[in-house]
């Protein structure tokens, strides 16, 4: 399992919400870049980039900051929020993201995510918010009734290997996550990459999430509060590497 650090972007800054909602919300002092480096500078290799300005439909994207985090650190880095068009996610991918999640458009019109897939294998993540069990979309302002295992169903056959499944309720909170969620979800699709976001509180949380089955796991605010160190991160990262190499 890998550890995902988040990094989530307000006017180019590194922010927290909670359960999604922009009202709710924590700033924090470190530039983005920073917060990057310090990652990287621990040992990870993984970061979940979300640019909440143009998932809410502020009407400016944080694709600068993408591009500066690229070019200063080797991290893979996957981008999420306001891709609602191919022009979006080719943008996201010469900005250096190697993965992009698509949510709010994969509702929308499904069929336009599988041919990005189609067009670059590999490259396109499911962003799969859901609130009491279905899916969320526009930044999680507005829910949908479309059941989260439908929703994942559809794009699993449609070749989509990865999907990034966050129980909105959860996400900001530090509360836990789902780990029975996930746990459904794993045996219920196990050709897919089921990545866990939201709810992280501790390290303990990690190591309960690696039991699920889940191929990665995404920490934000519990870093960001002190809850969990990027040494711990780094630690249970390479005991889930050290566990599957046993088994």
């Amino acid at each position: 399992m890998r550890i995902i650090p988040a990094i989530d972007l307000i006017g180019g800054r590194p922010v927290r919400l909670s359960e999604g909602d922009y009202y709710r919300k924590t700033a924090y002092s470190l530039t983005a870049l920073d917060a990057a480096k310090r990652f990287e500078d621990g040992g990870l290799s993984f970061l979940h980039l979300v640019d909440l300005d143009a998932a809410g439909g502020n009407g400016m994207d944080n694709l600068r900051v993408l591009e500066e985090i690229a070019s200063h650190t080797a991290l893979h880095i996957d981008f999420g929020g306001g891709i609602r068009s191919r022009e979006s996610f080719l943008r996201a991918l010469s900005a250096g993201a190697e993965r992009v999640n698509v949510g709010s458009l994969a509702v929308r019109d499904p069929a336009a995510v599988l041919g990005w897939e189609k067009e670059r294998p590999g490259s396109v993540i499911l962003s799969a918010d859901a609130r009491d069990g279905f899916v969320a979309v526009s930044g999680w302002k507005e829910n949908t009734d479309l059941a989260l295992d439908v929703f994942i169903r559809g794009f699993a056959e449609g070749g989509v290997k990865a999907v990034a499944v966050t129980d909105i309720a959860r996400d900001g909170m530090l509360s836990g996550p789902s780990t029975e969620l996930y746990r459904k979800l794993c045996a219920a699709f196990p050709e897919l990459e089921i990545i866990a976001s939201g709810g992280v509180s501790s390290v303990r949380d990690l190591y309960e999430l690696a039991g699920t089955g889940v191929s990665g796991a995404i920490v934000g605010k519990a870093y960001y509060e002190g809850r969990v160190t990027i040494e711990e991160m780094k630690e249970a990262e390479d005991a889930c590497k050290a566990h599957n190499t046993m088994s």
